[in-house]
C-alpha cells in the first residue's frame, strides 16, 4: 500500500500534479465562494493558499 501512497506522492511533486492540484483548489475554492454567496473571499483565498502551499511538498 505505501507503494501507491509513493506514487501519488511523486505526482503531487510532478509539474502535471501541481497543475491538477491548483485546478482542482481553484474549483473548490469557485465552489466554497459561490455556497458563501462570495461573503467569505479573502478566507477562501486564504485557505486556497495554505492548502496549495501543502500540497505538492
Amino acid at each position: 500500500m505505501s507503494d501507491l501512497g509513493d506514487k501519488a506522492k511523486d505526482f503531487a511533486n510532478s509539474d502535471k500534479g501541481e497543475k491538477a492540484s491548483d485546478a482542482g483548489l481553484d474549483k473548490a475554492g469557485d465552489a466554497a465562494d459561490k455556497a458563501t454567496g462570495g461573503g467569505h473571499g479573502d478566507q477562501v483565498d486564504k485557505a486556497e493558499k495554505a492548502a496549495d502551499d501543502e500540497v505538492g511538498q
